[in-house]
């Protein structure tokens, strides 16, 4: 009885603690693979996989510094920024270079910390970071929110 009793108690401990923030590679890999099917989109300019990415009621929001040196935040509505990329005009070109992933997940929460450089016409416009918030909803990532940041300096190697 007390052998069965330890059993039940170490599966349970083992079952709940390998859901804890060491997250298996696994996961990793499937929140970086939401991630990038989002800039798949992005750089395709086809909403309906950029929204297969995304929960309902995303949160985007970005933060920059204006020319005097002032912080600078919104919010946007995901639809907008949508909208923005899929009615780019063919004669632009566009790419977001993702630099860095860093990801952390802890059992239905993920952040993804992800580098950037983003060029327009292939010349260098910006850089920053996205951060990414997923939950894991029955087995499938979703983006639930975005913010992310713009800057020239400290972007490219000098």
């Amino acid at each position: 009885m007390k052998k069965s009793i330890f059993l039940v108690i170490l599966i349970t401990f083992v079952k709940v603690n390998a859901q804890g923030p060491n997250a298996s590679e696994y996961d990793k890999q499937a929140v970086k693979d939401v991630v990038e099917t989002f800039f798949d989109g992005f750089h395709k300019q086809d909403s309906m996989i950029i929204k297969s990415t995304l929960a309902n009621d995303v949160v985007l929001q970005t933060t920059a510094r204006n020319k005097q040196g002032k912080t600078l935040f919104k919010t946007e509505k995901i639809e907008k920024l949508i909208t923005s990329i899929t009615s780019i005009p063919d004669s632009i070109s566009f790419e977001e270079k993702l630099t860095s992933f860093s990801i952390q997940v802890d059992r239905t929460m993920a952040n993804a910390w992800v580098g950037y450089e983003f060029w327009l016409n292939d010349k260098f416009s910006h850089c920053g970071i996205n951060s990414f918030q997923l939950i894991n909803f029955d087995g499938e990532w979703k983006i639930i929110y975005l913010i992310d940041t713009r800057g020239k300096a400290g972007c490219l190697d000098e």
